[in-house]
């Protein structure tokens, strides 16, 4: 990987850790969700028409064809169901479980997918990288307190249920995670779209779905918007940001190395969370998300 592509995938870690931080802390859900992406919509429309228009060494909307829509219609849907989903886990559990388990399933499933599917093989340090990926979500979400409360000797009901919730919308988000991952790679590296465009489409697809529910209940819509647009604002600005300068470094660099890289958000998300929301045993889940990172990183070596 060039030291431009890791640059960029190292900014954009620490502004999804960031945004991931202030949605965690909206507690937001559909509402919250469509908000951010009408948001989107009108804050990066100048950026959206500057991608669109035909310009030297890009061809522009007027280029694309039935492949092309199809690939953006599939990604706006990938991701919407992957934010609802990682809203849904975020308001049931804690960030340092959720956004770890889901950022480190991914890598691990398409990993899974190429050895079982495609046929590829795994080498011993591949072998290492899921090792090493099992033991950081084990140390994230919990580590030995995780196995004494699953089994009913720690904690009350209420806490057993939330880490197994967090697990659960986890692993969820992780499979969303991989499935928009090939999508989205494939979109811009073989079809040369805008990585600007995928990102921009994939969110003013999300309105249509969202908007009738939302409009059905006008009253709660706008309450919530009322108490959360400050943090849909921010989302808004970052999480764009994040993830074109992701698709940006797939251009440069091979998708197997790029997804991994990604994975230091979650050292970002680890301290994040142990330090601003108060989540404990900040240092196991440091050392769990240091273990996802190098795991997933060996599976793209390997």
């Amino acid at each position: 990987m060039s030291a431009l592509a890791f640059a960029l995938v190292i900014v954009a870690a620490l502004l999804h850790a960031a945004w991931n931080l202030v949605a965690k802390k909206a507690g937001g859900d559909n509402r919250f969700v469509l908000l951010t992406a009408v948001m989107i919509v009108v804050v990066w429309l100048p950026v959206g028409l500057w991608a669109a228009w035909p310009a030297e060494g890009r061809a522009g909307l007027p280029g694309w064809g039935w492949r092309e829509w199809g690939f953006v219609l599939a990604s706006g849907v990938v991701h919407l169901a992957y934010f609802v989903t990682l809203l849904r886990g975020y308001r049931a559990s804690d960030l340092t479980v959720v956004y770890p388990v889901a950022r480190g399933t991914g890598p691990l499933l398409s990993s899974v997918f190429a050895v079982l599917v495609l046929g590829e093989h795994l080498s011993s340090l591949g072998g290492a990288g899921v090792l090493g990926v099992t033991l950081g979500v084990f140390l994230i979400a919990g580590g030995p307190g995780l196995l004494k409360s699953l089994m009913g000797q720690s904690g009350d009901a209420a806490q057993r249920a939330r880490v197994k919730a967090g697990l659960l919308y986890g692993a969820a988000t992780g499979c969303l995670i991989a499935g928009y991952t090939v999508i989205d790679g494939y979109a811009v590296k073989h079809l040369l779209i805008s990585p600007i465009l995928i990102d921009y489409f994939g969110n003013l697809l999300r309105i249509p779905f969202l908007l009738p529910q939302a409009l059905r209940r006008r009253g709660h819509t706008w309450e919530a918007w009322r108490l959360q647009w400050r943090h849909a604002l921010v989302v808004a600005l970052l999480s764009p940001m994040a993830y074109v300068l992701v698709l940006y470094a797939t251009r440069l660099a091979p998708l197997s190395h790029v997804a991994p890289a990604r994975e230091v958000s979650m050292l970002f998300a680890a301290l994040i969370g142990g330090r601003l929301l108060g989540e404990g045993d900040r240092w196991l889940r440091l050392l769990g998300a240091a273990c996802i990172a190098v795991g997933v990183m060996a599976l793209a070596l390997g």
